[in-house]
């Protein structure tokens, strides 16, 4: 168990843009958690983060030496790694924001240093606390089939990677949690529109038992769409990650005639955030793993690569000249 401050948890949050604000706001009234120190480059916005909640306002890293028996981090993820390592070298333990880093090299040392501490190291994969998922993913067994749409408006974050790994990443981690297989086969095309990043993707995933999953992720539309559908054998699910809701369908087999029933299944609403920050504190302070781990965040990321890697394949057959594509 974790070094407590009267009982209660001591926390840092590393970088306060868009998702860290947030992260400083739930931990600042979580039971059991002393919300330390709020760390950001901008001191500006550091300070806005933590007003009101008694927290140290810092610039650097380093002024958390001694203060603090977790962390959370919401940094671009090219500073992941960096600034992620020391501390669970330091048996600090550390939730990140996906991707848990850059590359799946990274992340083994960041695996590497925590399982060498005994540090919690979990990864913000937020969907998978979505209350919908919860509530959804026991009833998939078995999927023959799986459509993914996740549609955004332009952000003002996250520029600094492909829309696979900002947006894609979360649907790739629920639908390798839902089959529970490695993927077999993977073809994959991506189109840069408003940065020099692919903004829009799509991929189509095969495995092993014939599961096909086509999954469909865009950072530039005017409309938010988050929804997956599952198809199995004898049964439809439907999750709307935005609205929080589920609809479940099966086909009762029986005499000459089948029969489909179903509907909208009861999901107790919740903050997918709040949600995840209670689990990695639970994780921290009786010391159990948290529900999405490093190993996790690395077979997600190690997924968005190979989705990444096969659309520049594709790109770079498209770039072949005609004679040369025909072949």
């Amino acid at each position: 168990m974790a070094a407590t401050d009267r009982g209660r948890l001591r926390v840092a949050v590393v970088g306060v843009g868009h998702f860290g604000r947030h992260h400083a706001r739930i931990l600042s009234t979580l039971p059991g958690v002393r919300l330390e120190a709020v760390v950001d480059i901008d001191a500006d916005r550091a300070s806005a983060a933590a007003a009101g909640t008694g927290a140290v306002v810092a610039t650097d890293v380093t002024e958390l030496s001694g203060r603090v028996d977790a962390v959370t981090l919401a940094v671009p993820t090219a500073s992941h790694h960096a600034v992620a390592l020391p501390f669970l070298e330091r048996g600090i333990s550390v939730l990140v924001e996906k991707p848990i880093a850059r590359s799946v090299v990274e992340a083994d040392a960041l695996i590497a240093a925590a399982e060498t501490s005994g540090a919690v190291l979990a990864v913000g994969h937020t969907e998978r606390y979505n209350p919908a998922v919860a509530t959804a993913l026991p009833l998939v067994q078995a999927p023959r089939f799986i459509e993914v749409h996740r549609i955004g408006t332009f952000p003002a974050r996250s520029l600094d990677i492909d829309v696979v790994f900002d947006v894609m990443i979360h649907d790739l981690d629920i639908v390798l949690t839902a089959v529970g297989e490695e993927v077999e086969t993977i073809e994959a095309i991506g189109v840069p529109v408003l940065t020099d990043r692919v903004d829009i993707a799509n991929a189509r995933l095969r495995f092993p038992s014939g599961c096909i999953a086509n999954l469909t992720a865009s950072r530039i539309s005017r409309d938010q769409v988050r929804k997956l559908r599952f198809f199995q054998r004898d049964a439809y699910i439907s999750i709307d990650c935005a609205e929080q809701e589920v609809e479940g369908w099966r086909v009762t087999r029986g005499g000459p005639d089948a029969t489909i029933a179903g509907g909208r299944l009861d999901v107790p609403r919740g903050e997918p955030l709040e949600r995840e920050l209670a689990d990695f504190i639970h994780a921290v302070s009786a010391n159990v793993p948290p529900q999405v781990g490093g190993a996790d965040g690395r077979r997600a990321l190690g997924l968005a690569q190979r989705v990444a890697d096969a659309m520049r394949h594709e790109s770079a057959l498209d770039r072949r000249p005609a004679r040369e594509r025909e072949r």
